[in-house]
């Protein structure tokens, strides 16, 4: 390197400055692959080739008398005069898109890898202590509500325990979805009281593990953590998924009269807790409203960064634009009937993704409308979102469909829609379970006249309900809560 020469320090995870080095600036104008330019020097060279294929006599002028050629000859031989410039623009063009050109620059988001997370909330009879005013449910409830109000972009699911442990929602990336659920948590819908927490991580392990995922992060929210927690952590983290704990209460603690009517004391014990989360290689806690908890449900591997915190500012490559205009120019040389085709090109100008659209096969075409559903979806164009799975027309989409429907009130639609979705994939777990919810919510539809209920009422509540074990699965014991449509799955 030079004396003098210094090179500027980008931010982690940007271009490198080498990179940056070997792009040449022109103004405003940016060229990303500068080598591609000296192709420029090629032009010349097809001017003259060119010229000197257009100065030969061709075959019919040595053998056609020449005042006989104009009314014998298509006039193509007019054409040729033009030719040379028209492939040297062309290939002009062609030379500049290769070269990357650039002049405005986006945000980067750094490279990311987030981890799904279950959260396993202690439902017993000690969440009505109320050693954290006004009573550890409400404080409970609050920071869920605040939790799944903050994250972005990280499949969350939800699970109640006290003497077993139950699905309140599955694993999505629709956090809106399980916020609904938060207010409903208590621990009267519990069948058996108790804290097993053994059982609740167990049961968040397989979770993730059915949802074919290869890792992921377990946050136990609970006071205390015995010997078989522990343990069911440690078998957890070498399993690949982390359990960190978040403790709930104070040491003081408080009297709490049990489903029995037995008044008992309860207290934070955070030195089974800690232990918990040495045990399951995660971190430990105290439930607070401030933010200063947040490491422990943090979902992003160790060295990576998360999405949402910006890369820095890169210059985006615009090459892609000149490339009809490359091609006009041949399509003109080729043939005289390329009008038709010129003038689709120009009208797609104006709109690229509708001109890539025609060059898509089914399967990217159904990709595209499953996205467009679920912005839709997200939007809560619940009929829009409908109307563009129907168009993908893939099991996962007439589930997704089936679930745009059951939110827009349609739920006899939504019914058919599963059914669809179950005969082109049989046995869909997540099609069975909204199935089944939305034949419950019809059954309790008002009379005529009356209002009818809001998509997924036959679930509101995290009530366990029965539902098939898979064969073989000895530590299946029983089914877990029935669960509303949840959000389509359509970039998963």
């Amino acid at each position: 390197m030079a004396p003098g020469h210094r090179v500027r320090a980008r931010p982690a995870g940007t271009r490198d400055a080498c990179v940056e080095a070997d792009m040449i600036d022109i103004g405003v104008l940016h060229f990303l692959r500068p080598a591609w330019l000296w192709a420029l020097l090629a032009v010349p060279v097809i001017l003259l080739l060119v010229a000197r294929h257009a100065g030969r006599p061709g075959d019919w002028r040595r053998t056609i008398d020449s005042h006989l050629l104009p009314h014998l000859l298509d006039g193509g031989h007019a054409r040729r005069g033009t030719a040379a410039p028209l492939l040297a623009v062309s290939f002009a063009l062609a030379v500049l898109a290769l070269a990357g050109p650039a002049w405005r620059q986006v945000e980067q988001p750094m490279w990311q890898s987030r981890q799904p997370v279950v959260v396993a909330v202690d439902m017993s009879s000690a969440s009505l202590a109320t050693d954290l005013a006004p009573s550890r449910i409400a404080r409970l409830r609050s920071r869920l509500s605040l939790l799944f109000a903050r994250q972005r972009g990280v499949p969350m699911a939800l699970v109640a325990f006290a003497g077993d442990a139950f699905t309140v929602a599955p694993l999505t990336d629709d956090l809106a979805n399980i916020a609904l659920f938060v207010d409903d948590l208590q621990p009267d819908v519990m069948p058996v009281d108790g804290q097993a927490a053994d059982l609740a991580i167990a049961w968040s392990r397989r979770l993730l593990e059915r949802a074919g995922m290869g890792g992921g992060r377990i946050v136990l929210i609970t006071d205390h953590a015995d010997a078989a927690a522990q343990h069911a952590a440690a078998s957890a983290a070498s399993a690949g998924f982390g359990v960190s704990a978040l403790g709930l209460g104070t040491p003081a603690g408080a009297d709490v009269r049990t489903t029995g009517g037995r008044l008992t004391r309860v207290g934070l014990d955070e030195g089974s807790l800690r232990a918990l989360a040495a045990a399951g290689g995660g971190r430990y806690a105290r439930l607070a409203m401030d933010g200063s908890d947040d490491a422990v449900f943090d979902t992003v591997a160790a060295g990576t960064t998360g999405k949402g915190r910006s890369g820095g500012r890169i210059w985006q490559d615009e090459g892609f634009r000149l490339i009809p205009f490359a091609m006009l120019p041949v399509l003109w040389l080729l043939a005289r009937r390329a009008a038709p085709a010129l003038l689709m090109m120009c009208l797609m100008l104006p709109f690229p993704s509708r001109a890539v659209d025609l060059w898509r096969r089914p399967d990217q075409r159904a990709y595209v409308e499953i996205e467009r559903g679920v912005q839709a979806y997200r939007r809560g164009d619940f009929d829009t979102a409908a109307a563009h799975f129907a168009r993908a027309d893939t099991a996962q989409a007439h589930y997704d469909r089936g679930n745009a429907l059951a939110k827009a009130g349609k739920l006899p639609d939504a019914v058919a829609a599963y059914d669809t979705a179950l005969r082109r994939q049989p046995g869909m777990p997540d099609a069975i379970a909204n199935r089944r919810a939305v034949l419950a919510a019809m059954r309790k539809r008002p009379p005529s006249g009356g209002k009818p209920p809001s998509p997924g009422a036959g679930a509101a509540k995290p009530q366990p309900q029965p539902q098939p074990c898979a064969t073989g699965d000895a530590a299946c014991r029983s089914d877990r809560a029935a669960t509303p449509p949840p959000n389509p799955k359509g970039s998963t």
